[in-house]
């Protein structure tokens, strides 16, 4: 019961990344969730790929978030694992942590990543947003992929370097050039070069697009 916030922590340490960090224009049908996630990568000079990644919790119905029609179907263990309180009990943040899996989820949604050397090719924004293509269809769409558990044994299902085009993308309410994936039939991806070292990418399921304003702010900008 006493088990510290993660999502205080959280917060302390997206307030310490040395880059912007990008996310979903603040709108009424998205929550971001309150922990964001980080990957690093560190060499002999210290710090060499940082990226963070935020989730949404999507308002189908965003007037009333108690209307059931915001719910996604829960099959029965799922549902008791989120009602059942453990006999060990649970802080409050874990508590609503759990009760948001009744909704839809934008999972690792918003992606920014820095390079301290960027690789021209392996760190290309086209690349990045192939690369976060395929890291949300194999994490959130494996069973509409058909993918096996464990290692994927085809690579049929990965996007593509050839469908990227150019696009644009409303960033703190400017304009700014793009790139997009809008050929594949589970989510819709862009992305835009912040400078030479940073790149933020967005890829969003499909079906929740409807719901949604695609615009980027920078995150802690008033």
């Amino acid at each position: 019961m006493d088990a510290p916030d993660p999502g205080i922590a959280s917060e302390a340490r997206l307030r310490s990344v040395m880059f912007p960090v990008f996310q979903l224009r603040p709108q009424a049908s998205v929550t971001r969730m309150p922990i964001a996630g980080f990957a690093e990568s560190t060499g002999a000079s210290g710090t060499e790929e940082l990226s963070v990644q935020f989730s949404y919790t999507l308002w189908r119905y965003p007037d009333d978030h108690s209307d059931p029609r915001n719910e996604v179907e829960l099959d029965e263990r799922t549902r008791r694992a989120i009602e059942e309180e453990p006999p060990w009990g649970r802080p409050a943040w874990l508590a609503e942590q759990a009760r948001l899996f009744r909704y839809p989820m934008l999972w690792e949604a918003v992606r920014t990543a820095w390079h301290a050397s960027p690789d021209h090719e392996r760190h290309s924004l086209a690349q990045q947003l192939v690369d976060h293509t395929d890291h949300v269809l194999s994490n959130s769409f494996r069973e509409q992929l058909g993918l096996p558990a464990g290692p994927a044994t085809s690579d049929e299902w990965k996007a593509r370097g050839t469908a990227v085009s150019g696009s644009a993308i409303i960033v703190d309410g400017e304009e700014r050039t793009a790139v997009h994936i809008d050929t594949d039939p589970f989510v819709y991806a862009v992305g835009f070069r912040v400078d030479a070292h940073v790149v933020c990418t967005a890829v969003l399921p499909r079906d929740s697009l409807p719901y949604l304003d695609l615009s980027l702010t920078t995150w802690g900008r008033p």
